[in-house]
């Protein structure tokens, strides 16, 4: 990996596995007030699970086009969306963002009621004979990445005064970037809801920008660390973030 010329981001270890609750909260909030940006260790999801996370996620997106379109993303927000179908930054971008992605969800029957709320239904998932174990892959990371959600999610509450569980409850929850072109992986953008979780690779991609309004803005690079999620959360107004 080539690091010389890149400006790199500080940013704060949030250990999940402490017993230092305190450390933990003090830890994040200064996070959020600073930038809304830190890492999360020892969250639970083993470093064996991720690479075969990682590993599946490349079956599904190496093959055909044709074959990923017949699961493109419907109505509830589940399933494939290509190259370009995002544009995160219209001010900047010239168009569509060079990277792909695939949406899951709570699985939710069609018969179920709650199938009638707003991204609320069945997920849509690869034939078992083009990616035999894929489904059940992603059910459990989906399961473990929730789980680390909601830890993340006590820490905050903790951090906001409220009760720890104040987030427990279900009303709570629900081609290679050239800036100078205009061309991004993912365009500078605020993430919506309560927390996201970033798995990493160790290609180095993300950059952060703790103050939008700075003039010229300055980007930052997120270095990959192994064993880590990176996460943000408590959304502070004036971080953006970008690939």
């Amino acid at each position: 990996m080539e690091n010389r010329g890149k400006s790199f981001s500080s940013l704060s270890c949030i250990n999940l596995s402490s017993p230092d609750v305190r450390e933990s909260v003090s830890l994040l909030k200064q996070a959020c007030l600073d930038c809304g940006f830190f890492y999360v260790i020892n969250h639970g999801i083993s470093q064996e699970f991720m690479d075969e996370v990682f590993s599946q996620s490349k079956r599904f997106f190496t093959l055909p086009l044709t074959v990923k379109m017949k699961l493109l993303r419907n109505e509830k927000n589940r399933g494939y969306t290509p190259v370009l179908d995002e544009l995160l930054d219209p001010e900047n971008q010239v168009n569509g963002d060079h990277k792909e992605g695939y949406y899951i969800g709570v699985e939710i029957p069609e018969d179920d009621p709650k199938s009638e709320k707003p991204f609320c239904g069945p997920n849509v998932w690869p034939a078992a004979d083009i990616l035999p174990g894929w489904r059940q892959t992603m059910e459990i990371f989906h399961q473990e990445a929730l789980e680390v959600g909601k830890a993340v999610a006590r820490i905050i509450a903790l951090a906001l005064d409220l009760e720890r569980d104040f987030f427990d409850k279900p009303e709570m929850l629900g081609k290679i970037s050239d800036p100078s072109k205009g061309i991004y992986g993912a365009g500078a953008h605020s993430d919506y809801g309560l927390i996201t979780l970033l798995a990493t690779d160790d290609v180095l991609g993300l950059q952060i920008c703790k103050d939008k309004d700075a003039k010229p803005q300055t980007w930052e690079y997120v270095a990959p660390l192994k064993g880590s999620v990176y996460s943000e959360s408590w959304r502070y107004a004036g971080a953006l973030e970008q690939l």
